[in-house]
């Protein structure tokens, strides 16, 4: 396993196959805490966290204990009373010393026991056959993919709110086109990571 590789792992995460904006998981979080730039980046720093935590418990679980024992079929169960456990840990750390964001996020926190991106990267890292520390570089590239997404679409927002849209495009409707806009930019990022390298 070479650096390039894991450059490579974690760039393809960030930019290739970023999840809210490539496979369009996490987009509950994505169209519901975007609207201010400081809810959006501790929302993402939570879910980076987490991220990286559940691939570094899910990793050696699968491996260690499931794969060996043939109860590879339980691995979406283990791996959400992982995730789910992480995210009460998340809520409380986040509880107990920056308040201000616990109260800011909301229900939006606990929403992060079922973003499906979170359990995506996780059943991504076996599936690709990743190492450990393959598997820690996707969630971590993942993570920041989904942080660039939600920062990107807070500043989108931003610039929405302060227009006059035509009336039938007001509220959701101007949200989700603007959502898709974005997402297309990101599918030109096909094949650049890979050739980034040479």
């Amino acid at each position: 396993m070479s650096f390039k590789a894991l450059i490579v792992i974690l760039l393809s995460g960030v930019l290739v196959n970023n999840y809210v904006l490539r496979q369009f998981l996490g987009i509950c979080p994505f169209l519901g805490v975007s609207k201010e730039l400081k809810n959006a980046t501790g929302m993402s720093i939570a879910v980076i966290f987490v991220m990286v935590l559940a691939t570094a418990v899910t990793w050696p679980i699968q491996m260690l204990l499931l794969t060996p024992n043939g109860l590879g079929y339980l691995q979406t169960v283990v791996f959400i009373l992982v995730i789910a456990a992480l995210v009460q840990l998340v809520e409380i750390v986040l509880k107990r010393f920056i308040p201000a964001l616990y109260r800011a996020l909301g229900v939006y926190l606990p929403l992060i026991t079922t973003n499906c991106a979170v359990l995506a990267v996780t059943i991504a890292n076996i599936d690709k056959s990743y190492t450990f520390v393959e598997s820690i570089f996707n969630a971590l590239g993942s993570g920041i993919g989904f942080m660039l997404a939600m920062v990107l679409f807070a500043g989108v927002r931003g610039h929405i709110e302060a227009s006059d849209p035509p009336e039938s495009f007001k509220g959701l409707p101007i949200v989700l086109v603007a959502a898709s806009i974005l997402s297309l930019s990101f599918f030109g990022f096909n094949g650049v990571v890979e050739n980034l390298f040479g």
